[in-house]
């Protein structure tokens, strides 16, 4: 006598990396501000922690990161943790549509433009994914370097050397005052010419990863035998929790500069500049104070790249088209 299988049903290994133009386009981006808000709303306290370790010179940046948590708590309660975060997910809400987009249309022209060419597999999908995640993330400066700077801001209310602001609009309309249009474009270069390359190594890897680790296990494209949904999550979540802990490793110095530069206006007479912020952070704290709050930086990058890439790829399969 025949069962129903009580297991979820399997998937071909093709469910794994969906190109653009299986995707309905409107469930994709709907689904996405969704799951990727309530995903930004769990991590969100580690970079309140993070942007505080980076920028505070009054104790808190000799703390670990569970210390600085416990005393955000106790001063501040869960408003505390979640500074910056409204702003965040709001402001977030279009970027994503556009960054979304941008990744996916550019992956699926590098993998078609690289079809007739004479190289490895997992070489070809690391190169469309570096190159998808190089063109997302230089666009998306853009658009997210000014978001940055206003939910920095608003992190480090209260710390010595932050500006005292009362909610987005009045920190954007301080920024302009003192220093025009320009000033909530702080950091942009260093955002652009770091994250740039991060965001290409992030995909990269992520994609040779997968590749590499569905190899392993023995899976290939056209054959019979299909993961697991569990299999699925389990083998996509071990890619991206790799990508992101490399990203962390090679990225901290420069974020913790850029956090710095674009929070912080008291650095002497004139604008904030990327040598004054480096010399005040070597003369606080010497040439390790480039890592400060890399603990609570390698947790938020290495759940990032975890649930984000779950999450994401959940996202994709729920959004595919019916046939």
């Amino acid at each position: 006598m025949e069962t129903e299988a009580a297991a979820a049903p399997e998937l071909a290994l093709a469910d794994t990396d969906i190109n653009w133009d299986r995707l309905d386009k409107t469930r994709f981006h709907v689904i996405g501000a969704i799951l990727f808000t309530a995903q930004s709303a769990l991590l969100h306290p580690t970079a309140v922690v993070k942007t505080r370790m980076q920028v505070d010179s009054s104790g808190f940046g000799s703390m670990s990161g569970m210390a600085v948590f416990r005393q955000i708590l106790r001063h501040n309660g869960i408003r505390g943790v979640f500074r910056g975060f409204g702003t965040s997910a709001i402001g977030s809400v279009p970027g994503r549509v556009f960054t979304l987009t941008a990744l996916e249309m550019s992956k699926d022209m590098v993998m078609k433009y690289t079809q007739g060419l004479d190289m490895p597999e997992v070489t070809r999908v690391g190169v469309a994914n570096g190159v998808a995640g190089m063109v997302t993330s230089l666009a998306s400066c853009l658009y997210y370097v000014p978001l940055d700077v206003v939910c920095q801001r608003l992190m480090v209310q209260g710390l010595p050397g932050a500006t005292p602001c009362n909610g987005p609009f009045d920190v954007v309309r301080k920024v302009v005052k003192a220093e025009g249009f320009r000033g909530l474009y702080r950091g942009f270069g260093l955002s652009a010419v770091t994250q740039t390359p991060a965001s290409a190594l992030w995909w990269g890897a992520y994609g040779a990863a997968q590749h590499i680790i569905w190899r392993s296990l023995g899976y290939k494209d056209y054959q019979d035998k299909k993961p697991s949904h569990m299999e699925m999550v389990a083998v996509q979540s071990t890619a991206g929790l790799i990508a992101g802990a490399c990203s962390s490793v090679i990225t901290t110095p420069v974020d913790t500069v850029k956090t710095r530069l674009q929070v912080m206006d008291n650095y002497g007479v004139g604008r904030p500049s990327v040598m004054k912020t480096v010399k005040a952070l070597v003369k606080e704290d010497g040439w390790r104070g480039f890592y400060r709050g890399f603990g609570p930086r390698f947790l938020n990058m290495s759940l990032y790249g975890t649930t984000m890439i779950v999450t994401y790829e959940l996202i994709k399969r729920l959004s595919l088209k019916k046939v």
